[in-house]
């Protein structure tokens, strides 16, 4: 029911009138000025009318067309789902322990994952919309047929920074991983040998096509990390002062709780926790995909993809969330699974999914990140050669492989890249695109849904500034 009630309410969100339902704009009528004057009676003559100038023509509002995609609601649910709800999950916790060190502390905290995971579907159901008036298919297209080709820069130079952001995380994530897996204290030793055995090999391939249907072991093994916490929480294994498990864990890493109360939300530090989220929800770059590849792709049956993934991911990082952090309380680390014993078969196991998922969607996110760097340095796809190619690997993955050698805590990554990314790709620049698109098409009934988007973005704004200082000062 709770699954329901969010799917609908986010659908009644987005539920405006479809664009096909737009009249064209009437014709612009012609006045005509210097009207005859009327024939004299009795000496009198009517002076000529005043000279009106031709009223200025607007532009038709163009109708929406639908297009030929051929995914089904469930197949783009399912897709979308998988693409949100991902690895940076595990860091949410850490999130709350920064602002919250008691229990009172986590309906706020849920408050503040669900309010942010609707803002992100309006971002998300906005880029669909403007695709949709503009027949963009790619967000750089959507920027360049609304705003302007330009500035179409903007958001390449963004969503390939974040992609990098995306590649540092995974990286770090498999080093604590490995290191867990292993039983070793050596992180950058088992990380650079990991690079170098798996990642770079794996990244020089020139076609990934064959790495795809790893990307379901991310959803399978999400799956199993929330239930394996949910059984450790459930049978104490962490909370009971007599458990193996819990003197097997680094005093630094053991169950922590203080007396703070549901107020601790109001601190600035729990803007870390909303920065982490427009990172959590983001897959916003990909939107036009998605609205292009839905069978009969009105808005409103796109709207219902957006309601129903958004709802799911919603209740999947709540649960998830309030799992860990009830089981360590302020103690969460920035990878919550760093939290359980080593020795704690359940949880090996969850460390041995997200290692296997991340590994074969590590190349995926690297690619993209090769790819939008080499656009913005202008080199053509017929002058990237096999030797280029392995080139540019070498110094992106070895760039990023130093800065997760040196950057011990994942959920900084997150909490920055989104307050300043994030931010821009899930509020910032879907409403520059919708304000753009509606003013030169002459949209009318549109004024509130671009109002509330402006004002998302300000909120953006004003939440990314300050949550990049609370990031920075952590």
């Amino acid at each position: 029911m709770k699954l329901l009630f969010l799917s609908t309410t986010l659908s009644l969100i987005f539920a405006t009138s479809d664009a096909s339902s737009f009249p064209s704009a009437p014709h612009a009528l012609l006045v005509r000025g210097g009207a005859q004057p009327n024939k004299a009676k009795k000496g009198f003559v009517r002076p000529p009318a005043p000279f009106r100038p031709p009223a200025k023509a607007t532009k038709p509002v163009e109708k929406v067309v639908a297009g030929k995609g051929t995914a089904t609601i469930p197949q783009e649910v399912f897709n979308l789902v998988k693409g949100i709800v991902g690895v940076g999950v595990l860091s949410l916790p850490a999130g709350i322990a920064v602002f919250a060190d008691s229990p009172a502390g986590l309906g706020p905290a849920l408050f503040l994952i669900a309010a942010m995971g609707i803002l992100s579907a309006v971002g998300f159901a906005t880029i669909g919309r403007v695709c949709a008036y503009t027949g963009a298919t790619s967000y750089r297209q959507a920027w360049s047929l609304s705003v302007g080709p330009r500035t179409s820069w903007i958001p390449s130079w963004s969503a390939t920074l974040k992609t990098s952001m995306a590649c540092l995380a995974y990286s770090m994530v498999l080093a604590d991983t490995f290191c867990s897996l292993l039983g070793s204290t050596q992180r950058t030793t088992v990380l650079l040998g990991l690079t170098v055995a798996i990642l770079l090999p794996l990244c020089w391939l020139k076609d990934l096509a064959s790495l795809s249907p790893f990307s379901l072991l991310g959803v399978c093994g999400m799956a199993y990390t929330g239930l394996a916490m949910t059984i450790r929480y459930l049978d104490g294994s962490y909370s009971n002062p007599g458990s193996s498990l819990l003197a097997a864990v680094s005093d630094n890493l053991k169950p922590k709780f203080g007396s703070s109360d549901w107020t601790s939300i109001f601190q600035p530090n729990s803007l870390i926790l909303v920065c982490m989220l427009s990172t959590a929800y983001m897959a916003h770059f990909n939107a036009p995909k998605f609205y292009n590849e839905l069978k009969n792709n009105t808005l409103a049956r796109y709207h219902q993809v957006v309601g129903t993934s958004f709802g799911i991911s919603i209740l999947l990082m709540g649960a998830i969330t309030a799992v860990g952090f009830l089981t360590f309380g302020s103690a969460c680390s920035g990878l919550v699974l760093n939290n359980y014993a080593s020795k704690d078969v359940l949880i090996q196991a969850s460390r041995v999914a997200v290692a296997v998922a991340l590994v074969f969607s590590f190349p995926l996110a690297f690619q993209g990140f090769r790819d939008g760097a080499l656009d913005l340095l202008q080199v053509p796809v017929e002058k990237r050669s096999n030797p280029l190619l392995n080139t540019v690997t070498i110094v992106l993955l070895g760039a990023i492989t130093a800065a997760a050698a040196t950057l011990k805590d994942v959920s900084f990554v997150l909490a920055f890249g989104g307050a300043t990314l994030g931010n821009a790709l899930t509020y910032v620049y879907p409403a520059i695109m919708y304000a753009s698109v509606v003013r030169k098409q002459n949209r009318k009934g549109e004024t509130a849904n671009v109002l509330f988007n402006n004002m998302s973005a300000i909120l953006g704004l004003i939440m990314g500034a300050i949550g990049a200082k609370m990031a920075l000062d952590k």
